[in-house]
């Protein structure tokens, strides 16, 4: 690079390049993060085990995650979002992106209904 090139690259600090979202708030995070757990798995030592499976994370870990203290990172959260509907639902709704599911949610609804429908035809054929 010379020496001309070297003074046009993205200023240091100071200036804000776009405006965004507001990123949520890492307490925010971690207490979306352990009730979608919570609600999935229910908070008894069966659920740290779980989450210890799913993740590979310690137990210790995943105690704070389940109390809301701290908030899974990195591979951690892949691995949660790879089997946990509701943390995959948290995740999307913090990112502003809910709709994002809706396809999957509409194939999963159809084929509630689909199986509502043959319960119904089998009961009115008595």
């Amino acid at each position: 690079m010379s020496s001309s090139e070297k003074g046009k690259g993205l200023p240091k600090k100071g200036n804000v390049l776009h405006r965004q979202k507001q990123a949520v708030p890492e307490k925010k995070y971690a207490h979306s993060i352990a009730v979608a757990l919570r609600a999935e798995l229910g908070s008894t030592h069966g659920a740290v085990k779980v989450v210890m499976r799913w993740t590979g994370a310690g137990e210790r870990t995943v105690k704070h995650w389940l109390a809301g203290t701290c908030g899974p990172s990195g591979s951690h959260l892949i691995s949660l979002l790879g089997h946990s509907d509701q943390v995959l639902q948290t995740v999307l709704d913090g990112a502003g992106r809910s709709e994002a599911l809706a396809p999957q949610q509409l194939l999963v609804l159809q084929g509630v209904l689909a199986d509502t429908v043959a319960v119904i035809e089998k009961v009115l054929r008595r």
